[in-house]
């Protein structure tokens, strides 16, 4: 079986090495850079199945090389920082990492996440073969879902949306009038216990809802107390 690549993207050597050897250790394949050029190189060459990447980096930083990778692929990111405040986390989700990691960290739990990140990418990838040429989309006035393809179309516009919102879009959509607690959207989107506040989803909510307004016969209404559901009049 061929080992899943890492990509670190620090400019710590010893943290890099320290957070190799833990995956190493766990039969994953690594590659490091030291800068934000280096990485977005290294991306383009080594292919990595998940990239490690600090924020902090000299030249271009960790939100920029998120970015600029968004352009073109949906390779999981998970971004690393010594910064702890809210709106550092809320921009590394809107700009499309998948998870965010404040160090110090631990080791086992980092492994964990990346490991966690990974089954889920492998099953949707076995959802995607065994449906075979079937269609993952949702419609409804104005509105057009397609998890296959990944788009949004909304009132005969494409609308640009990062990974998770989509799915997050298209996981209620497709479940209407079904009201989810923040928990289970985490766990059925980042396919895991997300370690921390549940303002993950409302900044995901948030950002949907800026990019698509509510129709008179459709909203993304919030449950007071309980979560959020796709509601269909």
């Amino acid at each position: 079986m061929d080992k899943k690549r890492i990509l670190i993207v620090d400019d710590d050597e010893n943290i890099a090495e320290l957070i190799s050897l833990y995956l190493i250790k766990e039969c994953f394949d690594t590659e490091i850079a030291e800068n934000g050029e280096e990485a977005l190189a290294k991306f383009k060459s080594y292919k990595p199945h998940l990239i490690l990447l600090d924020i902090m980096l000299p030249g271009i930083d960790g939100y920029d090389v998120c970015r600029e990778i968004r352009k073109s692929s949906n390779v999981p990111i998970i971004m690393l920082s010594a910064k702890g405040e809210v709106f550092d986390k809320v921009l590394g989700l809107k700009i499309g990492a998948d998870d965010y990691m404040v160090k110090p960290f631990d080791s086992n739990e980092l492994v964990a996440r990346v490991q966690a990140i990974l089954r889920r990418v492998k099953d949707m990838e076995e959802e995607i073969l065994t449906s075979e040429d079937k269609e993952e989309v949702v419609n409804f006035e104005g509105l057009s879902v397609n998890l296959t393809s990944y788009s949004v179309i909304y009132n005969d516009e494409p609308i640009e949306m990062p990974p998770k919102e989509l799915e997050l879009l298209y996981f209620m959509a497709s479940r209407p009038n079904q009201v989810f607690t923040r928990e289970q959207l985490l766990d059925k989107i980042w396919g895991y216990d997300y370690v921390g506040d549940t303002r993950t989803v409302d900044v995901h909510v948030k950002r949907i809802r800026e990019k698509i307004k509510d129709e008179n016969n459709w909203s993304i209404a919030t449950v007071w107390g309980i979560g959020y559901k796709f509601e269909v009049k």
